[in-house]
């Protein structure tokens, strides 16, 4: 199935995401260049929205609707590796890599405890390490205005990364910044969040399609 028919496929279930199909794309095409290229994403939000950052790396690390089986060189590979590498291989699939940045666990409380006096650069730290050229920050506030995920994003444009957001409808700095934002179309954040929902599903699956659904083996 292409991209078009995964947003008209959204759009005959939720209609008023209509008016952001044309972000939905361009979202999609910063991501997909991205991994293309061997990029990661690295993805953080806030309360509900970080669960959604660890819901979007769940989907694109493993198999969302198709299988993901490993390649023959990469079963080859595991096979050589070790004599359990055939039963290894069996069982792992592909995936883009993905991680959900969280400012939990000890890296978040030390870093606002000892370097920064709160949790406003916990997300900009990891995103200072981890990223690279050529990556890409999705941020997702439902305002836009979140401080740690503006604070991350523009770290990202400094390490030379690209940044896709998701936000409510009036997008906030957050999506002044960003390369790419899907605006989704509320300004209630429960609302704007049973929106995000099915819109990363939808890039989920155009992604799922581009990597890896003509190389099922």
């Amino acid at each position: 199935m292409n991209g078009n028919l995964y947003t008209e496929e959204l759009i005959a279930r939720y209609p008023a995401l209509s008016v952001v199909t044309g972000e939905i794309k361009a979202v999609y095409d910063l991501l997909h260049e991205c991994f293309a290229a061997g990029g990661k994403l690295l993805v953080a939000g806030n309360g509900g929205s970080c669960a959604d950052a660890e819901h979007i790396a769940g989907e694109l690390m493993k198999g969302f609707v198709l299988g993901r089986h490993l390649a023959k060189d990469e079963k080859s590979a595991l096979t050589r590796a070790h004599a359990r590498g055939s039963e290894i291989a069996a069982k792992l699939q592909r995936g883009l890599p993905t991680i959900a940045l969280n400012a939990g666990g000890a890296l978040g409380t030390a870093f606002s405890n000892d370097v920064c006096g709160g949790a406003d650069h916990v997300f900009a730290q990891q995103v200072f390490v981890l990223g690279r050229e050529g990556d890409v920050f999705l941020g997702i506030s439902t305002s836009g205005n979140s401080a740690n995920i503006v604070n991350a994003a523009i770290v990202a444009k400094a390490r030379g990364m690209r940044v896709a957001a998701l936000t409510g409808a009036n997008g906030g700095e957050l999506a002044t910044i960003a390369d790419a934002a899907v605006k989704a179309p509320a300004t209630e954040c429960y609302k704007v969040q049973e929106y995000h929902l099915p819109i990363y599903h939808c890039l989920c699956l155009m992604l799922e399609s581009a990597f890896f659904g003509e190389k099922e083996e």
